[in-house]
């Protein structure tokens, strides 16, 4: 008798395909086993989220009738005004208010989204078709991977630098896609640029240009315009030095960068408020698409991000997370250079949420190894490296890394961690 699997569905065919995402299964695992520590899922830190702060302008907002209604009603599909006035403004006030670039900032291509998650699916559903091409740093942030799945999007990997994927191997890449005539396939090049999920690098203005330039070079031959999108959502998380500008600062880049930020990570991760910048062409295509989805993001959840950033709560709660998290970085790799032997290898972060650590490549570091169900024995929990690498079949997926995140956890609960998993190890 023939099995489940082969009954007949009425299933679409991405209803069929879509699996589990692994970040949900990890953060289930946690709700589950409350008793575990979760180095795992990227959540932010509880004592920073700006409860006394948001309640004052939350209390001013919905004590006068007329604001509170307003607050309390539909907004429009690409965002309150004055929140995507704000946002681009910010934007290009991080970039360093380039000359000559103004309509890289222009408010009315940005969108403010459910999250920057929303703004990284409705970018990616505009342009790619099943079978379509998504070029990705290796490895990459391991949830917009479960989109391009969810799509019937493929992946090709570019290896990584220090200051980011490393341009020959980019270039090597758009090459072999051309002579396999399948560079009419590759829609975008997603890369995570500000102290990346999961390896915390950031990447170089240099590279963005480099990077840029060469999409560009490939567009004729693949046809139409190949796009750069630029997932900042880690941007404001750094510890001490200014980044590099993002990619909407370099000359013509207005047409061919999508760049994607959220105020959740800085600010609340519960008001879940994310935004877009588009190209003219992405423009109504997406809107279209988010009228779809919501017709507008939640405007109460909106009108408090507006009031946090006119009133300085944004700024002054900010400079309170950075701090946070560079003391438990701080606490995370004091406790791997005291637990893990030197055969382990890591970088210092230098803003984020998470250390990247590789242990000898002949460690399975995968959910179904025996390291991970120590490590569960021990009850901590990881991101498996492997997860993070799209299934590329140019190259073998890498097996012995694992993403450690230090968002969520106490700092005792980071020590402790690190220290049974230096055990097992």
């Amino acid at each position: 008798m023939a099995g489940n699997d082969s009954k007949p569905s009425a299933l679409s065919a991405m209803g069929r395909r879509t699996k589990e995402p692994p970040i949900s299964w990890l953060m289930g695992l946690k709700l589950e086993r409350p008793e575990l520590i979760s180095l795992a899922a990227g959540f932010t830190d509880n004592p920073t989220l700006p409860v006394a702060g948001s309640r004052r302008l939350l209390n001013e907002l919905l004590g006068d009738a007329a604001l509170g209604q307003a607050a309390l009603q539909y907004g429009s599909t690409a965002g309150d005004d004055t929140l995507r006035k704000l946002t681009a403004r910010r934007i290009r006030q991080l970039d360093g208010n380039p000359r000559g670039q103004a309509a890289s900032y222009e408010a009315r291509r940005t969108v403010i989204t459910h999250g920057s998650q929303q703004f990284l699916y409705m970018a990616t559903e505009a342009l790619c078709d099943p079978d379509d091409i998504v070029l990705v740093e290796d490895p990459t942030y391991f949830v917009y991977l479960g989109i391009m799945q969810s799509r019937g999007v493929a992946g090709r990997g570019v290896r990584m630098n220090r200051d980011g994927i490393d341009l020959g191997h980019l270039e090597q890449v758009l090459e072999s896609l051309r002579r396999s005539d399948d560079l009419k396939r590759v829609k975008m090049l997603y890369l995570v640029s500000y102290y990346q999920n999961p390896t915390g690098r950031s990447t170089s203005r240099q590279v963005k240009t480099g990077a840029l330039e060469l999409l560009r070079r490939y567009e004729r031959a693949a046809g139409h315009p190949i796009y750069l999108m630029e997932d900042a959502a880690y941007r404001e998380l750094g510890f001490a030095a200014t980044p590099a500008p993002s990619a909407l600062a370099n000359r013509g880049a207005a047409d061919r960068v999508i760049y994607s930020g959220t105020y959740s990570k800085p600010f609340a991760t519960g008001v879940r408020v994310g935004f877009g910048v588009l190209p003219e062409a992405l423009l109504a295509p997406v809107l279209r698409i988010k009228g779809n989805h919501d017709f507008g993001t939640g405007h109460l959840a909106q009108q408090l991000v507006v009031r946090a950033l006119e009133s300085g709560l944004y700024e002054k709660n900010l400079a309170k997370v950075q701090r946070r998290y560079r003391a438990k970085a701080k606490a995370m790799t004091d406790a791997m250079r005291a637990h893990f032997p030197e055969a382990v290898r890591w970088e210092q972060p230098e803003g984020g949420l998470n250390v990247w650590a590789a242990l000898p490549r002949k460690v399975n570091t995968g959910m179904k190894s025996r390291f991970f169900r120590k490590v569960l024995d021990r009850k901590v929990l990881y991101v498996p490296g492997g997860l993070c690498y799209t299934d590329d079949p140019t190259r073998p997926k890498p097996g012995h890394e694992m993403r450690l995140s230090f968002g969520a956890a106490t700092e005792t609960d980071i020590q402790k961690g690190i220290r049974r998993l230096g055990q097992v190890i």
